[in-house]
């Protein structure tokens, strides 16, 4: 099964089209990483594709959005305490029932849910849904739209880049 293209003339904010769809069989493996991650996670590829199933997001979403907060790794942690493959706060994790935030397949479905959360709550538009799940979506509602955080900005700008190249079929 194909992705609605969440960009169908260029870089379009929404995706509520495409908050419904999941991956079927044959959808194409798009991470960028298979080295083996955690015990029990499975691989970078395998954790994506199972967030992408369990949320219905698109996996180049996903993947976009796990090289962007931890390049990758399933064992990072951030200097604020953000951690994982998706860099879920442990407040975070535990809220959405994510246990061992250092498995990647719990990571990834943890945060792909957190994602989903947020295109709901912004109306699909995936600008306001990242800056959110980056600096939280009492900040995007304080200013009205994405907020004015050097470290926000650059993370929406280099996921929706890394989203496009997937989308058009280029390197992140």
């Amino acid at each position: 099964m194909s992705y609605a293209p969440l960009f169908p003339q260029g870089p379009v904010q929404t995706v509520a089209q495409g908050l419904a769809q999941s991956p079927g069989p044959g959808a194409p493996a798009t991470a960028q990483s298979a080295a083996p991650a955690a015990a029990g996670g499975g691989t970078f590829q395998q954790a994506i594709a199972a967030a992408a199933q369990a949320t219905g997001l698109d996996p180049r979403l996903l993947t976009a959005v796990a090289q962007e907060e931890s390049g990758g790794n399933p064992t990072a942690v951030s200097p604020v305490g953000a951690e994982g493959l998706m860099q879920l706060m442990p407040g975070t994790a535990q809220a959405l029932g994510v246990q061992d935030p250092f498995d990647p397949t719990q990571n990834a479905i943890g945060g792909a849910t957190y994602l989903k959360e947020m295109l709901q709550q912004f109306q699909g538009n995936l600008s306001l849904a990242l800056a959110a799940y980056n600096a939280g979506p009492g900040a995007v509602q304080e200013y009205g739209g994405i907020p004015p955080y050097p470290e926000t900005e650059a993370y929406v700008r280099g996921v929706l880049s890394s989203y496009q190249a997937a989308m058009d079929g280029q390197p992140g």
